[in-house]
């Protein structure tokens, strides 16, 4: 592969990798808030199951698990979004190293042990 190619590659290969950092970051992140979500929503979900009283159950869901299973549901769809675009980037960095792999000079090894 021609060195001016291989580089505008590399350089490309650059500028996705930092974008893929970026979205990996997000989705830990994202990941971590998630799980948050989700043992409170199931703790408000439990916490309604076992009680009897309607008005504080009619509290329970309005203060807390409406908006837990709000944010929860709005959180898991982000999540899924970032996940896409990390296998989308992930197959740009792939594909380019796949290509500079096949376009590498074949190095004839009995050759270049003699």
């Amino acid at each position: 592969m021609e060195d001016y190619l291989a580089k505008s590659l590399d350089e490309w290969k650059e500028d996705i990798s930092e974008v893929l950092d970026q979205i990996n970051t997000d989705y830990e992140e994202v990941k971590k808030e998630l799980k948050v979500y989700s043992y409170k929503y199931g703790i408000t979900k439990q916490v309604i199951q076992s009680t009897v009283n309607e008005e504080i159950i009619e509290n329970i869901r309005e203060m807390y698990h409406k908006p837990f299973e709000e944010k929860y549901s709005e959180l898991k769809e982000y999540i899924r979004d970032l996940d896409e675009k990390r296998k989308v980037f992930q197959m740009f960095v792939n594909k380019i190293d796949e290509v500079k792999r096949k376009e590498s000079p074949k190095t004839d090894l009995a050759a270049a042990y003699k």
